[in-house]
């Protein structure tokens, strides 16, 4: 089930919203300004985030720009304002779509699976953080000088990690994603590969770091190397 971050300090749209995404099968968190909706992105993974421009604390252009510089997740910005100068504003923040309000459901619907169509394609075959370089194809790893092979769950869980430098995926999403759907282990597979993975990459701490988040899961956070 995707999550929803619905973003809007009007109670009447993030109700409107909440009653159309669910009836779509959505699972949607909601806040109602800008500082809490960041607060929602830290404490769980959030799979598109919808939010409106005007809100106090911290407006939608600024959250956008923070989601776009930490997350790699779709990002639809809501507002009453039609001026074309917005909206360019909101595409240089980094927003994937705008919509005008009032807005029709049906077609907010079909902007957002336009959105995981774009965002579900296979990514680039290499990813590279910091000295350490990723090959999906091959499955290698290079850090620095040194190529490392890696058990096949090993190197699919940190390619997933690092495809979302930032993102916080929680244990049962990373069961479904490298294990299957189909997997009939409990989410503790996901500690123990994460351990080894820490072990093997102790010398590269500076290209990045997998953090815990207590109770949820983890995040791969690139380093500076």
């Amino acid at each position: 089930m995707r999550t929803m971050l619905v973003a809007d300090d009007d109670p009447h749209i993030r109700s409107l919203l909440r009653q159309v995404l669910t009836g779509e099968g959505y699972q949607v968190l909601e806040a109602a300004d800008g500082l809490e909706a960041r607060e929602r992105l830290e404490a769980a993974p959030v799979d598109l985030a919808i939010l409106d421009v005007m809100m106090p604390g911290l407006d939608g252009l600024e959250l956008c720009r923070i989601i776009r510089d930490t997350y790699d997740i779709p990002i639809i910005l809501l507002t009453a304002r039609q001026q074309l100068s917005d909206k360019e504003q909101g595409f240089l923040q980094g927003t994937d779509d705008y919509v005008t309000k009032p807005f029709e459901p049906e077609e907010l619907l079909f902007r957002i699976k336009a959105l995981f169509r774009r965002y579900d394609v296979p990514s680039l075959d290499k990813i590279r953080i910091g000295r350490v370089l990723i090959d999906r194809r091959n499955y290698e790893i290079t850090a620095g000088d040194e190529t490392l092979l890696l058990p096949v769950k090993e190197f699919e869980l940190l390619a997933q990690l690092a495809q979302y430098p930032g993102r916080l995926f929680s244990r049962s999403e990373l069961i479904e994603r490298v294990w299957g759907l189909d997997y009939e282990g409990d989410d503790r597979t996901v500690d123990v590969h994460i351990k080894r993975l820490r072990q093997r990459f102790a010398e590269h701490d500076g290209s990045f770091r997998i953090r815990t988040i207590r109770g949820i899961g983890y995040k791969l956070e690139a380093g500076n190397a």
